[in-house]
């Protein structure tokens, strides 16, 4: 059965010749591989990039890739107050990986960070996941046509509930508002510090609409305490009538992506080292059944096309960020 992991499939076709492995040796592999990881999570406890991180752990200790593990946490405006420590302590340590992801883009944009994700070491993207446009139940908007027919009537009136400012939530509704012919400043984003407060928001009925991960809202939207109008990747999910952006007519597609990076200052062997040991977990059989127990779409690209993506990633977010006002 097809499900929400098969979601990106044709989103990141281009990338799928850059899951074969950039190293032939695997003796070089064996002899380079760190025995032990420094994990990196920009964020606090309980939050996705942590979970990842944790998952990880797990499944490379049940699969006997690694064994030791360290953690680290420093939380705080989307990554951009962990990524100047991670770049400034951990600087050509090879064993050391730090969690991040779209968010962190969008983050270290808006905020106006001296540093950026271009000075990290690029490993692995890992999982991605869409994002969901919800209304509460006893809203009078039925359908996403409904939505954007409102919404293009008057943009400041549809109150949507999301992440921090210039987060993949607040960028999706940029794009959408782009996309229907208005201008993204004139969405009138709520943002909230997470999931939850948000979530209250819109069951309370104190917003016309919410957007997040389908994660975020699925079960509410299952319980029908939501109503789930639109999502944001290529394809349907199993199982749920809810159309795509795309195929509603809204010509926008987003995932939200998560990644592992490595130090700056390690050498290109120490680089492929960290790409082999995230490599041998993605094909083993205990992060799969993260993945599936999880939820999570997979959508390993490595190294340097790695590298290349995220280049375009930032290229693509700082444009829809300075539609927002968020950058310049």
């Amino acid at each position: 059965m097809t499900t929400r992991r098969h979601m990106l499939k044709g989103s990141v076709a281009a990338g799928a010749a850059a899951t074969l492995p950039l190293f032939s040796s695997t003796a070089s592999f064996a002899q380079d591989a760190p025995k032990a990881l420094q994990i990196f999570v920009p964020a606090a406890p309980g939050g996705g990039w942590d979970s990842t991180a944790r998952a990880m752990e797990f499944a490379m200790k049940t699969d006997g890739i690694v064994k030791d593990f360290k953690f680290e946490h420093a939380p705080g405006a989307g990554g951009a107050v962990g990524l100047p420590k991670f770049l400034s302590t951990k600087k050509g340590q090879p064993d050391a990986l730090m969690i991040g992801g779209m968010v962190m883009v969008g983050a270290l944009i808006a905020n106006k960070s001296p540093v950026s994700m271009k000075d990290l070491t690029p490993v692995a993207r890992l999982t991605g996941e869409a994002e969901v446009l919800v209304v509460p139940a006893a809203s009078p908007l039925k359908t996403i046509k409904d939505w954007a027919d409102a919404f293009k009537a008057d943009p400041g009136k549809m109150s949507v509930a999301g992440g921090s400012a210039g987060g993949t939530d607040h960028i999706l509704i940029g794009m959408i508002a782009r996309a229907l012919g208005k201008e993204p400043k004139a969405v009138s984003y709520v943002a909230f510090a997470g999931g939850g407060p948000a979530t209250a928001a819109i069951l309370g009925n104190q917003v016309a609409c919410g957007v997040s991960g389908w994660g975020e809202f699925a079960e509410h939207i299952k319980a029908g305490k939501m109503r789930a109008l639109a999502i944001s990747s290529d394809k349907r999910l199993a199982g749920f009538d809810v159309p795509t952006l795309k195929e509603s007519g809204i010509d926008v597609e987003l995932f939200n992506w998560r990644g592992v990076f490595g130090a700056p200052g390690i050498t290109p062997p120490q680089q492929q080292a960290l790409v082999g040991v995230i490599e041998k977990m993605v094909q083993g059989p205990s992060w799969k059944a993260e993945l599936a127990k999880r939820d999570w779409t997979s959508i390993p690209l490595f190294g340097a096309d790695y590298g290349k993506y995220l280049d375009a990633e930032i290229t693509r977010i700082t444009g829809i960020l300075k539609d927002l006002g968020l950058a310049t």
